[in-house]
């Protein structure tokens, strides 16, 4: 057991707990807090989203695969805490009543916590902020009318308390959860077959879903270095414990295509909790950050105690479900090009938003200015047991004149590179076609011709 004082609702609690007890159990099974629904219990539905405050500002976040020793320090607010002190409703509360927003009522308390926390954000992208809320019966219109009517209505003032309770701080000891890389180092060094938990988002599931006992576990959201971005001689160095909302953030305008991919990375409650470095030590095959990373040349920075090593991220990837990391050793950054303008990113998927890729292919190839190729990098994931590199694809562009006759030799390459598998989300034979798809369809973007679903029209 170990004692994880945070803020609910406005009230400081303290919650003797096991490290994997899940914030949606707590809410429900202790504190009696049931607007807080179960549904699927691995954070693709929305139904249990609660708003999470700590120094960085509120998130939307899945409660069903948020451990409470996360919650440290922080202030949480969930559906039945949304309305004033007098009883006011929330404006987004007001509105889903006055649009029809609701009809059987299960996903509703996480809509609304998420249009909160939206409306606090002053976030007008309300497909983007929903698509992470399911709704099975009333249909979303009448969900995005409430969260329109209520974008000019003041946020009131009670929403504003989380922040001011976190900045008071706490006296408390929390979890094992170090405050820094050295710190984490030593630890881990002394403890290698400890389970780390970043956002949860992956090993979340292993609790709710695998029913695992995780064991020794160390939480890393306080680790601030493994939170920082920085920007140096053209590239941008990446802690392993940043999150995919805030790499999008620092994103911006640089690198449009990765940003648009980790857009369509899971939903708004899981971007603001899943990691970079998560993302890449789970080592998954279709994982959507490494292909583009790959492109992009990136370098993986490990940390075993004082020893330090890095290496081409392709390297880290050695079969399904093995990377090259020694025991006690972990991601401790990634390094890549803050700008690449060649770089283009394409995830195909069954649902356009939320959903698994089936196939996810990144290109960033450079033409010198007589149209030969000089240089490429193209990954796939989805196409391997790892996330892999078209070498042979590769090697059938480069030194030739970037035009048909070389992409028609490059597509037959692609038999070479991969050998797909077939499962629920694509078979194997059409794996490969999109993957020869996806090389034209990038011949087409550099062109200035429109290849996005979003923009083609019949």
């Amino acid at each position: 057991m170990t004692t994880i004082s945070f803020w609910l609702n406005g009230a400081l609690v303290a919650v003797d707990a096991p490290p994997t007890r899940t914030l949606l159990d707590h809410l429900r099974e202790t504190q009696g807090l049931t607007g807080t629904k179960e549904g699927c219990n691995e954070g693709d539905c929305g139904a249990c989203t609660v708003m999470v405050t700590d120094a960085a500002g509120a998130r939307a976040i899945n409660a069903c695969i948020l451990f409470l020793p996360q919650l440290h320090g922080k202030a949480v607010r969930t559906v039945e805490g949304l309305a004033g002190p007098d009883g006011s409703l929330h404006p987004v509360q007001q509105a889903m009543i006055d649009k029809h927003g609701s009809q059987c009522g299960f996903c509703t308390p996480g809509f609304v916590v998420t249009m909160a926390v939206g409306h606090l954000q002053g976030r007008v992208d309300h497909d983007d902020l929903l698509a992470g809320n399911l709704c099975r019966c009333t249909g979303y219109a009448p969900i995005i009318r409430a969260a329109e009517a209520a974008e000019g209505v003041p946020v009131p003032e009670w929403m504003h308390e989380d922040a001011a309770l976190v900045a008071r701080g706490l006296d408390a000891p929390g979890p094992i959860a170090p405050e820094s890389a050295d710190a984490l180092a030593a630890w881990y060094l002394e403890h290698p077959d400890a389970v780390l938990v970043a956002g949860a988002t992956d090993v979340g599931l292993w609790v709710t879903k695998g029913l695992r006992d995780l064991g020794e576990v160390a939480f890393l959201n306080r680790c601030a270095e493994l939170r920082a971005i920085e920007e140096r001689d053209g590239a941008l160095r990446v802690g392993a414990a940043v999150s995919l909302a805030e790499l999008h953030r620092a994103l911006g305008a640089r690198l449009p295509s990765l940003a648009e991919l980790i857009r369509r990375f899971g939903s708004e409650q899981v971007r603001a909790a899943a990691t970079v470095g998560g993302n890449i030590a789970n080592g998954s095959p279709i994982g959507d950050s490494p292909p583009a990373l790959i492109a992009l040349g990136a370098t993986l920075h490990l940390r075993r105690g004082d020893a330090r090593r890095e290496m081409p991220l392709e390297d880290f990837f050695l079969d399904y479900g093995k990377q090259d990391r020694r025991p006690g050793e972990f991601v401790e950054a990634v390094t890549f090009p803050a700008d690449a303008p060649a770089l283009r990113c394409y995830k195909i998927s069954k649902r356009f938003d939320q959903d698994i890729s089936a196939v996810c292919g990144c290109f960033n190839v450079t033409v010198a200015d007589d149209s030969t190729v000089t240089a490429a990098r193209i990954a796939f994931g989805g196409m391997a047991a790892t996330p892999k590199r078209a070498a042979a694809v590769e090697a059938a562009l480069v030194g030739r004149p970037w035009g048909e006759a070389s992409l028609a030799a490059a597509l037959d390459a692609f038999a070479d590179d991969f050998t797909p598998l077939s499962d629920m989300r694509a078979s194997e034979p059409y794996r490969l076609e999109v993957a020869r798809n996806l090389l034209r369809r990038y011949a087409a973007d550099l062109a200035g011709q429109p290849v996005s679903v979003l923009e083609v029209t019949p």
